[in-house]
């Protein structure tokens, strides 16, 4: 029971964090409320993933899913604005702030963002009901393949460095989420948000650079960005070393 308690006591505190940045959407000069409610979002399916099987979870986990995935491009264009302000090309960025306004309303008005919330309040109920023998051994047991797959996938510098990204995001967040768990050690905990960070700085020049092929106004950037994917990969790249090493020792 006590198991059950500390996860709804937790989800609570989640349901109240994202239920605050979804508010602070409604304010157009807030810039960190999206990417609030994507970490958020991130908390909750960290919460949720390993408790899969229960009922309700499921079902959960793939709105908040659908929820992130809806918000991804309003979020890359949010980045893409603040790099162009940082280089003072005021009409691309003017150009992408009308783009944005109307992404934002669009999102305000999406059935799944007032669906969301009330599937949020009542799952704590129904998973006070379900049946859950032996859920924390089946928790522990999911995070540690968690890792697992994380150390094979470090361990192929074949593996795609997008999905890389999002495994080590996986694992971050999990082991915050339950850190009874102590699924890494104190080093690795660091290494993992490093190595997080150094992918992000990537895959934004990533983003850009896909972005540039397609809209000619942001052609002036394309070395720039070009060449700074290939330093901020060298950089992750060393990150990775460091967090493999971390994670096996």
């Amino acid at each position: 029971m006590a198991f059950t308690e500390s996860i709804i006591a937790q989800f609570r505190r989640l349901e109240n964090a994202l239920s605050q940045a979804l508010l602070r959407l409604q304010d157009p000069t807030d810039t960190e409320a999206l990417h609030d409610v994507r970490i958020n979002l991130r908390r909750i399916r960290s919460l949720l993933r390993p408790l899969r099987g229960i009922p309700g979870v499921a079902q959960l986990d793939n709105a908040a899913a659908s929820l992130g995935k809806l918000t991804t491009p309003i979020r890359d264009l949010e980045v893409l604005i603040a790099e162009l302000a940082r280089h003072q090309l005021e009409w691309q960025t003017n150009v992408r702030k009308t783009e944005l306004q109307s992404r934002n309303l669009a999102l305000a008005s999406h059935p799944l963002l007032f669906r969301f919330p009330k599937l949020l309040h009542g799952w704590p109920k129904s998973f006070r009901r379900a049946k859950r023998r032996h859920a924390k051994r089946r928790v522990a047991d999911r995070l540690s393949r968690q890792v697992k797959q994380l150390r094979l996938a470090l361990a192929d510098t074949h593996y795609d460095r997008h999905r890389l990204r999002l495994l080590i995001k996986r694992v971050r967040y999990a082991a915050d989420t339950y850190p009874q768990f102590a699924l890494v050690t104190p080093e690795a905990a660091a290494c993992l948000k490093t190595a997080q960070s150094a992918l992000g700085d990537w895959h934004d020049r990533f983003v850009w650079c896909r972005q540039a092929e397609n809209q000619q106004d942001l052609w002036p950037l394309l070395p720039e960005w070009q060449e700074a994917q290939e330093t901020t990969l060298e950089r992750a790249e060393a990150e990775l070393f460091a967090l493999s090493r971390a994670l096996n020792l």
